[in-house]
């Protein structure tokens, strides 16, 4: 390059003009969003021990799921396996701290779910009454593993579509346990109370910019197992997965609002790996090549697309984040443990995962 030119280039014309050209929206780097899906296990013995343990500061799970979570740096971040409250104390007490390591997330949402939420009948078929199984979702009190979404974005709670209510019965083409002699199992009237979801079924629109929505569908289904011949749980998982699908067919006839088209994103746990383990693995296969979804299978170097380990080698994938079509993702991943010693190891025995989306 000749003097002359070097000294044209660094002409405050020229250089106005390139400070003008470099903020304009032609140069601006578009804009991606990071979802994540991330089943803490932050459970405990009874209500109110969770917030307990979060204000007194000395858990170490608990310091290593906000380590976890403030790492990934995720701007909307969906949470299964965290005790609920009437008014959100533990969540927000979470929150607080996320926000002392640089975490912060203004916008929070979570509500009653069916883990823990009592009933006068037998549902589980065990013979007795008033213990965990016979609440909505199994646990020995209200809201005991619940969900919760936490948001860098505004949730459009008032505009929520809610399926945690819906019946199980009320499912299209709901495959419902039975007796040996076809009967319900484990009582027509247990089948006349009994809710399909597990924990919940949210459906929560997020405002990611000025004219654009993105809406959650969180869920976190039973797992497959625990039960008997009648494989009520194996049905339940299959059916609270298949929701998905019903629900975007616009088949439910119980006031649902009509299925987003498009700009959604599945978020949450099935309990089921495809290709692995106890469950009706179709179901989720069949969600997994839905047309109407793509599945970016998040990976890490030490677990591939493996998202739980449950000890003894029992890894598998069942924690997923699934956009709608339309979506560009630029980025996936797992946040697997490197060593015995990683937050990720001592948080939970699932793993965070990421998915990162462009934004219009």
């Amino acid at each position: 390059m000749t003097g002359a030119l070097q000294r044209y280039l660094c002409t405050v014309p020229t250089l106005s003009l390139l400070l003008t050209l470099l903020a304009s929206p032609l140069w601006a780097q578009p804009e991606t969003l990071r979802i994540a899906t991330f089943n803490t296990e932050l459970s405990r013995k009874g209500p109110g021990l969770l917030l307990r343990d979060i204000t007194r500061g000395e858990d170490p799970q608990i310091t290593a799921v906000i380590t976890v979570i403030a790492e990934a740096q995720p701007d909307i971040l969906v949470l299964q396996g965290i005790d609920w409250d009437h008014q959100n104390l533990a969540l927000r007490a979470l929150e607080h701290q996320l926000a002392q390591v640089g975490a912060a997330y203004p916008y929070l949402f979570s509500g009653q779910p069916n883990a823990g939420l009592a009933t006068d009948l037998d549902l589980d078929g065990d013979g007795h009454l008033g213990g965990p199984g016979d609440s909505q979702g199994y646990g020995g009190y209200t809201g005991r593993g619940g969900m919760a979404v936490l948001s860098r974005y505004p949730l459009l709670a008032e505009d929520l579509t809610d399926l945690t209510p819906l019946l199980w019965r009320d499912l299209p083409g709901a495959a419902l346990p039975q007796h040996p002699d076809g009967s319900p199992f484990p009582s027509e009237q247990a089948q006349a109370i009994q809710r399909l979801s597990s924990t919940a079924h949210w459906v929560l629109p997020v405002a990611v910019g000025e004219h654009q929505r993105l809406t959650l569908l969180c869920f976190q289904a039973t797992p497959p197992l625990f039960d008997g011949a009648e494989d009520r749980n194996g049905l339940r998982n299959a059916d609270e997965i298949r929701l998905w699908q019903v629900f975007l067919d616009g088949q439910l006839a119980t006031g649902a609002a009509a299925p987003p088209i498009k700009g959604f994103i599945i978020a949450g746990g099935s309990n089921l790996d495809p290709e692995k383990g106890q469950g009706r693995r179709a179901s989720i296969a069949s969600l997994l090549q839905d047309p109407r979804l793509q599945d970016p299978r998040p990976q890490s170097p030490e677990g591939g697309t493996e998202t739980v380990d449950w000890g003894e080698m029992r890894r598998m994938r069942v924690d997923y984040l699934l956009p709608s079509k339309d979506w560009q993702v630029t980025g996936a991943g797992v946040v697997w443990p490197d060593r015995a010693t990683s937050p990720a190891a001592t948080a939970s025995r699932h793993r965070l995962v990421w998915v990162d989306l462009l934004l219009d």
